[in-house]
């Protein structure tokens, strides 16, 4: 049979509970991807929401250590794998690869078909109950190994992606890339995030941009998608996501949350799928 409409079947029956599917997508790594994934999550659990978020990232899983679940263990049920829950209130489920290696040093050296295996079980045996919202951390790229990735998610209907770059000239070049990208596999881009965007001082609150500035908005505007904010560089964010520490409960203050905040308001208005 056509493997679109296999996949849609599966999709229907794997997800059935699953309100929004959210893929997060950059054109190379190194841009803090993984960064605005967690974050958009833990806002969405702030409005009130039962969020999942699916670390597909096989190179370099680096969620766990984000939300300080390196302890993390995945257990299997009928229904298949039980994602770990990152809260007391079991508000945000997570599932990483990170969960199923041996040690958080051990490389992950996997090839083309193996991992696109490794990806599509990922999805299909998960148990995660009911959600609003799946956010998807994906491999950075646009090769085909990362498109392979995208077409196994296109049968989960997913309300779209939210490209993430930085100011400079080169990472907009493969954000370009991505948003062709996204149009060849058919899925709508929800918006662009400008991550790493100036420097704030923690003592004086005043921004330097350490990269060239507006970039993310100038790629928005060329590529007609959403611009949907600037998260500038905070040290207390890098120390808290390597702590495991959660960000935005710590410093509701920061810039970094205000601009989480406005981020995920287009997500929080998407229409029932």
């Amino acid at each position: 049979g056509d493997p679109n409409t296999m996949s849609k079947e599966a999709g229907a029956a794997v997800l059935p509970h699953v309100q929004h599917v959210v893929l997060v997508l950059s054109g190379k790594g190194g841009v803090g991807k993984s960064t605005v994934a967690t974050q958009i999550a833990t806002a969405l659990v702030r409005e009130g929401k039962k969020v999942g978020l699916l670390d597909v990232d096989l190179c370099g899983p680096s969620i766990p250590r984000m939300l300080g679940l390196q302890e993390g263990t995945v257990h299997q049920c009928a229904e298949g794998w039980v994602p770990v829950f990152a809260d007391r209130d079991q508000h945000l489920s997570v599932m990483s690869i990170g969960f199923l290696l041996g040690t958080a040093d051990d490389p992950v050296v996997w090839r083309g078909p193996k991992k696109t295996g490794m990806i599509q079980q990922f999805l299909s045996q998960v148990a995660w109950g009911e959600l609003d919202y799946l956010i998807v951390d994906t491999p950075p790229g646009t090769s085909d190994e990362h498109l392979a990735v995208v077409e196994s998610l296109r049968g989960y209907k997913p309300d779209g992606a939210v490209l993430v770059t930085t100011p400079q000239g080169v990472a907009l070049n493969d954000v370009r890339r991505e948003a062709s990208f996204c149009k060849k596999a058919k899925i709508p881009i929800l918006g662009v995030v400008e991550n790493m965007s100036g420097y704030v001082c923690p003592h004086c609150s005043e921004e330097v941009n350490v990269f060239s500035a507006g970039g993310g908005e100038r790629l928005a505007e060329e590529t007609g998608v959403p611009f949907l904010g600037k998260i500038p560089i905070d040290p207390r964010l890098g120390a808290a996501l390597d702590a495991g520490e959660p960000f935005l409960e710590k410093f509701p203050e920061s810039e970094v949350f205000a601009v989480v905040a406005r981020i995920v308001k287009p997500l929080l208005e998407l229409p029932a799928r």
